[in-house]
């Protein structure tokens, strides 16, 4: 009888452990559902590597100039905010303007120009004194901003600045833009002391389906150089752009270094038609220096300011174009390829004095 009765249990044990199994084997043996298959608008081949899941949207000048924006932010505010135009305006527009790091020289004529207008009374009021700086900030920053090609020779675009300012990342995101716009590039990897400066330089090249010429670590750059040109007059390729090592903007014998990579990069077949000078905005007025004496050395013809998302001295954009005449021509305003963008003054100035 005990025994029966055991059976019975066990039967019906069974009996309600079978749904359960049915269930769990239906679910891991079910068939993969099918990887869905690619947008037809989405990148493929070289760029499709650098590509994220979302399409980002293009970045904005406006979006991400905060912090320089807060500097300026409070005198705007307390100047809308005034019925007159008293002694006080200029104190508050100089300690702004000069926290922003546009410079002291240029800051001065800003606002000694605006004081004759007020005085002349061609200007009344606070709103109309501050649309006045406005007009006044975005003449100052008018200039060709294009990047220059050859008519005759081998394009080459040479980049230089001080150490750890980003001009290999530079180089890489502006490779995959040209790429992507139809170009072919040869990235010469002209930094041969950093270490695995040429390995970073190679994986953009991996990217972008550029074609990288690296030499021996320790070698002469020129020679790397040199070679890069060559391979891309033989290739029939439409840009080269040079990498160079980092050096400090004060020595004398890096700087006639740099000279020579620059004399060797216009040999024929090459032309160099814009020699980039990179600058990290965070550094601020030391910037202004930077531009100076490299611009002395080899003849800056643009400058590409990094990191302006996260600088509070955004107006070093200004300073370096009233006082040397070299225009910013790009802007790195993230991490993203997508993030390094053709300066635009107008929207630049509209967001640095909302207030």
């Amino acid at each position: 009888m005990e025994i029966l009765i055991l059976v019975v249990v066990v039967a019906c044990i069974l009996l309600a452990l079978i749904p359960r199994y049915i269930a769990v084997r239906g679910r891991t043996e079910a068939p993969p559902k099918p990887a869905p298959r690619p947008s037809p608008l989405a990148p493929t081949g070289p760029a499709a590597a650098s590509s994220t899941a979302t399409v980002e949207a293009p970045a904005r000048i406006g979006d991400r100039i905060g912090k320089t924006r807060e500097r300026l932010a409070g005198a705007v505010r307390s100047l809308r905010s005034r019925s007159t135009l008293d002694g006080t305006v200029w104190d508050e527009l100089e300690e702004a303007l000069l926290s922003a790091d546009v410079g002291v020289g240029t800051t001065t004529a800003l606002l000694d120009g605006l004081r004759e207008q007020v005085t002349a009374g061609a200007i009344e009021g606070p709103d109309a004194l501050i649309d006045a700086l406005k007009a006044d900030v975005e003449a100052r920053l008018v200039g060709d901003r294009s990047l220059a090609v050859s008519e005759d020779g081998t394009t080459v675009w040479l980049f230089v600045g001080v150490n750890g300012v980003g001009k290999t990342t530079t180089i890489g995101k502006l490779a995959k833009r040209e790429v992507d716009a139809g170009k072919s590039v040869v990235l010469a990897a002209g930094d041969t002391f950093r270490a695995a400066a040429g390995q970073q330089l190679g994986i953009w090249g991996e990217r972008t389906g550029a074609d990288v010429v690296q030499g021996q670590d320790g070698g002469d750059p020129s020679s790397v150089i040199f070679d890069a040109v060559q391979r891309a007059a033989a290739r029939g390729a439409d840009l080269v752009m040079a990498d160079t090592a980092g050096r400090i903007h004060t020595k004398s014998n890096l700087m006639e270094e740099l000279r020579k990579v620059r004399r060797v990069a216009d040999r024929d077949p090459g032309d160099v038609t814009e020699v980039l000078l990179v600058l990290d905005a965070t550094t601020g007025q030391n910037g202004l220096a930077q531009a100076r004496q490299f611009t002395e050395a080899v003849e800056v013809t643009g400058v590409v300011l990094t990191k302006l998302d996260g600088s509070a001295r955004g107006g070093i954009v200004i300073a370096i174009q009233d006082d040397l005449g070299i225009p910013v021509k790009l802007v790195g305003l993230g991490e993203q390829a997508e993030d390094l963008i053709v300066f635009d003054p107008h929207e630049f100035v509209d967001a640095l004095f909302e207030g």
